[in-house]
């Protein structure tokens, strides 16, 4: 017979465990939709490319606003299982549009907004994930590193079956695809993941970041919005720069993203294991300097096998800062973890804002190389402010 204990037990492994694949799931949800969206309106909506970069635009602004509500709500009074639940609901319903209607304004409109509602059950996960890592005693910064592993893990796999959908079976099953991945994230929410209700906080106890903190939390936004911007101003221009500037075979370009995303697995759990001993400052420098460096190398090589295996130095960058940059936000913000988490994610929103802004007309006015200058000119920068950040 189990011993309470030993249930206990149980129950915390099988919520653990939810919450990974709760994780997965979403990363399956997003990997399937965001490599596609931009074929899917050229090729099925037939829009323009100004208007193809206005949707993303839109896009990114509904999940910054949609998810900072949230955010807000859900660290006063806010059930979060409710609030992911709920996310992940619409987010299918956003999908679902998606594969039924071919209105560029129907979708700029409700799809944005459905997509961004969808899109905040992340963030609100992580930051649920770590109230429950809290009150367990569970290691925070290794249970978040192996959340992260599992959208990682998720955009391994799930860009090139996205591609495979849309050209074997259409769009419109990719899209169902997606929505389906919602509901499987839906089910685990609601019947797995733990409920933490929140008392209603008095007025005179605004959440604010402490005083002292306000300057490190600015300085770290800076840092991992100018990081994510690099981030995706490489991941817009390398496919042209492979194709048009190298002459290279464009499927370089798919083994170059699919070796950093299978390279970032094993950083984010060894950043999540060593994260007690390393302080999570000294981390985010470490990604920023590997940025630094991935950076100059893609500026001086032409050889895919270097460019290849400069693809350490990337992952390095990226997986660093995706495994320990939320968790920095959220030591900088105790007390607010759906704000801090939404914070973090929104580093990458803007990331994304600038870098459709910015990387299209540096390309076009100077050339593919002018954007990598650009992007080792954000490391740098990054890697500035990451370094006046006060040591804890």
């Amino acid at each position: 017979m189990s011993t309470p204990g030993v249930l206990i037990r149980r129950l915390l492994n099988l919520q653990a465990s939810a919450f990974l694949l709760v994780a997965f799931f979403s990363g399956v949800a997003s990997a399937l939709q965001t490599p596609t969206l931009s074929l899917y309106l050229s090729s099925e909506i037939h829009v323009s490319p100004m208007l193809i970069g206005l949707f993303f635009t839109i896009n990114a602004l509904a999940g910054i606003v949609v998810s900072q509500l949230l955010a807000s709500y859900s660290d006063r009074r806010g059930d979060r299982k409710t609030l992911i639940l709920q996310c992940c609901l619409l987010g299918a319903a956003g999908a679902l549009l998606f594969a039924w209607s071919h209105s560029y304004f129907l979708l700029i409109i409700i799809g944005t907004l459905l997509s961004g509602f969808g899109s905040t059950a992340n963030p609100q996960m992580f930051a649920l994930a770590r109230e429950h890592a809290d009150k367990t005693g569970r290691e925070a910064a290794m249970f978040s590193a192996v959340m992260r592993a599992q959208i990682s893990l998720a955009w391994v796999i799930g860009p090139p079956i996205a591609f495979m959908l849309s050209v074997s079976f259409g769009f419109k099953t990719m899209y169902i695809c997606a929505a389906v991945a919602f509901v499987a994230c839906a089910l685990l929410v609601h019947f797995f993941l733990p409920t933490m209700r929140k008392t209603v906080v008095a007025r005179h106890d605004k959440l604010q970041p402490p005083r002292r903190n306000r300057r490190d939390t600015l300085l770290l936004f800076i840092a991992c919005t100018l990081m994510w911007c690099a981030n995706s101003s490489y991941l817009i221009t390398m496919p042209l720069y492979i194709v048009k500037g190298l002459h290279l075979n464009e499927k370089l370009a798919g083994e170059m993203i699919g070796l950093a995303a299978g390279l970032e697995i094993p950083v984010m759990l060894i950043a999540g294991y060593f994260a007690a001993r390393f302080s999570k400052r000294r981390q985010l420098c470490i990604s920023a300097a590997a940025a630094v460096i991935f950076y100059s190398g893609i500026l001086l090589t032409t050889s895919p096998t270097l460019l290849l295996s400069l693809q350490f130095f990337n992952a390095l960058f990226i997986g660093l800062v995706a495994a320990t940059g939320m968790l920095y936000f959220q030591d900088l913000m105790p007390g607010q973890a759906g704000a801090a988490t939404t914070l973090f994610t929104n580093t990458s929103r803007v990331g994304w804002l600038i870098a459709g802004l910015v990387s299209g007309a540096t390309a076009q006015l100077w050339g593919y190389h002018s954007v990598f200058l650009l992007t080792l000119a954000m490391a740098a920068v990054s890697l500035g402010c990451l370094w006046l950040i006060r040591k804890s």
